[in-house]
């Protein structure tokens, strides 16, 4: 993988690299200067280093050996459950399973602990019982398999895009037009390998986006959207968002957070509604997590409707 700096020149690299790199800590990247894994222009620095306009920074993160999760009493907020599944609303800032970086105080390993170790085997040992997966900064809903029937049945769900999703989002400025449908291909960013882009046809995978602005916060120069996802791309509404010219409020990796207007503390992206069938009754289910507070300024002087 590889970043060239643009603007943070005299930033410390270690601090730096947390706001590119948001799944590592910043001990885990200090460890991977040290050991040689993060260069700059080719060699070695150490964490106090002082980015340049221009640096290049490769990263090659070392694979590690899969490890079992292991249960941990971490707080979740459930919003449905029964023996096949579990439905939550994700916290902001929570990471979705072990890696690199962050093999505890995962929503896995919080799982773990409130389903007694009950989760479909389908996922593997660093992933029991995931579908499908947020963003570590997004919050709202997910569905997690208990079981292995229930993993096979909601994988395809979401492969055959039978499954609902709607978000909230926070962006910068205001769209050009008050809804739309955006259809573009997202791939690798061709600089920044850490980034995903829209790129030309033919390559990437294609990525559908209905979005409606629901209202302007002239205050802070920033629209309350709404958002349904046809696709489901890694960082979809964040870089479609970004190709429209305004990017989420928030986001550490596509925006420039230091200048916008309003600063709520966190990415402003929230799964607000999941549809599906349920695996074993066929039953049509739809479920809504808690809009949190940190969009309050947005939603009350733009009411939700029941749709949105």
């Amino acid at each position: 993988m590889k970043i060239t700096v643009d603007d943070n020149t005299g930033k410390r690299i270690d601090a730096f690299l947390t706001t590119q790199l948001p799944d590592l800590s910043r001990g885990r990247i200090q460890s991977l200067l040290k050991s040689g894994d993060i260069l700059v222009n080719g060699a070695q620095q150490k964490a106090k280093y002082s980015v340049q306009a221009g640096d290049i920074i490769t990263i090659e993160i070392p694979e590690p050996e899969p490890e079992e999760a292991q249960p941990e009493d971490i707080p979740l907020s459930v919003i449905y459950e029964d023996d096949d599944l579990i439905v939550i609303n994700k916290d902001s800032g929570l990471v979705v399973h072990p890696a690199a970086g962050n093999q505890t105080g995962t929503l896995v390993n919080a799982l773990l602990f409130h389903c007694k170790g009950k989760l479909a085997d389908e996922g593997g040992a660093e992933r029991p019982g995931i579908v499908h997966r947020l963003d570590k900064d997004t919050s709202g809903c997910m569905v997690v398999a208990k079981t292995n029937l229930a993993h096979v049945a909601l994988v395809n769900q979401f492969k055959e895009r039978e499954t609902k999703k709607q978000y909230l989002a926070v962006v910068e400025g205001k769209p050009n037009k008050d809804e739309d449908s955006i259809y573009t291909n997202i791939g690798r960013h061709p600089v920044n390998r850490l980034k995903m882009a829209v790129v030309n046809p033919g390559s990437g995978k294609p990525a559908i986006t209905d979005y409606q602005n629901l209202g302007h916060d002239e205050a802070t120069n920033s629209s309350l959207i709404h958002c349904d996802l046809h696709t489901g791309r890694t960082h979809q509404i964040r870089v479609h968002m970004l190709h429209l010219g305004c990017p989420i409020i928030g986001d550490p990796i596509y925006a420039k957070i230091a200048r916008q207007k309003a600063q709520p503390g966190r990415l402003m992206l929230h799964a607000r509604r999941l549809s599906f069938n349920h695996p074993r009754t066929s039953e049509r289910m739809t479920f809504r997590a808690n809009i949190p507070a940190e969009f309050e300024n947005w939603t009350s002087q733009f009411p939700l409707s029941e749709s949105d």
